[in-house]
């Protein structure tokens, strides 16, 4: 309920012309302190806007004349982390036999901690944030010890800096298995992957086991060795154990057959990386050497 304002007989304050419950609203002036501490504020704003980043515009925000950014601050923050451990990352990074790693406690300490911020900012996607793997596309679970190219601290870091089938780094760890599917009878397929689920410990027709047996000496074993046991030298896994890249089941094993396998790896290391993004060699060596603790390196 309103009503035209009128003046109150004993405080001769205008009333606003509210009315609540009989209670009417006197139209007093605000304390003069707030007004100056509202304006203020306002000022206040002004200038933010005009020093800070504020205005939103077609591609960025206005910059300010302070020239403040949060990347900035944080850039400034990392290379003064970066300055308190130039020491330790240039005796890091220098390091010729990572396996002696293990006898300085503090520096293998601090490689671990720095290897596990690197894994996480770039492996993780892959790898897991477990490191356990992905089966379904073929990342490499790097808890166990089965290791295609090797799992010593010094190949891990190899495998890190040159990556896998790719076209960045000259040094790349680089096989191809071929893709048998115009090679092999169908039946032959079944065969071999027969064998396989043999070898592996796995259900399977013992006669096509057997006939199996003969078409992998001829065409596996090359790789994969008499028993399975694989090669680090050309990147074959190991087919003998229960520990696989793709999945060891009938299906997955005759698709690998037909149309065979070819996993990439990028290279990491910042000399094949030119446009950014890589990583220096004491990061390298970190991250080699968290991964090699998880509990899976040779």
């Amino acid at each position: 309920m309103s009503r035209q304002p009128e003046k109150k007989g004993q405080t001769g304050v205008e009333t606003t012309g509210h009315v609540w419950d009989g209670v009417e609203e006197l139209n007093n002036p605000l304390p003069r302190w707030w007004v100056w501490i509202f304006y203020a504020t306002i000022a206040w704003g002004v200038a933010y806007t005009i020093a800070f980043p504020a205005w939103p515009m077609l591609t960025r925000a206005t910059s300010g004349v302070l020239g403040f950014s949060t990347r900035g601050q944080a850039a400034e923050e990392l290379a003064a982390w970066n300055e308190r451990n130039a020491a330790l990352n240039a005796e890091l990074g220098g390091m010729q036999d990572l396996a002696a790693l293990s006898g300085n406690t503090d520096l293998h300490g601090y490689a671990v901690n720095m290897g596990a911020a690197v894994f996480r900012a770039n492996c993780s996607q892959c790898h897991g944030s477990g490191a356990a793997g992905v089966q379904a596309s073929g990342y490499p679970s790097l808890l166990d010890n089965d290791w295609l190219w090797g799992g010593t601290i010094d190949e891990i870091a190899f495998t890190v800096a040159h990556g896998i089938r790719n076209d960045q780094s000259p040094d790349a760890r680089w096989t191809q298995m071929p893709a048998y599917k115009d090679v092999l009878l169908p039946e032959e397929i079944d065969a071999v992957v027969n064998h396989v689920l043999a070898i592996s410990g796995q259900e399977h027709d013992v006669a096509q086991a057997t006939a199996g047996a003969e078409l992998f000496a001829a065409n596996c074993a090359s790789c994969h060795g008499e028993q399975g046991e694989g090669n680090h030298d050309m990147g074959a896994p190991t087919l003998n154990d229960a520990i696989w890249l793709y999945g060891g089941d009938a299906a997955t094993l005759r698709h690998t057959v037909e149309y065979a396998r070819f996993g990439v790896m990028p290279a990491w290391s910042e000399e094949w990386r030119p446009a950014g993004g890589g990583l220096t060699q004491a990061e390298i060596n970190a991250v080699a050497a968290y991964v090699h603790q998880l509990g899976g390196g040779e």
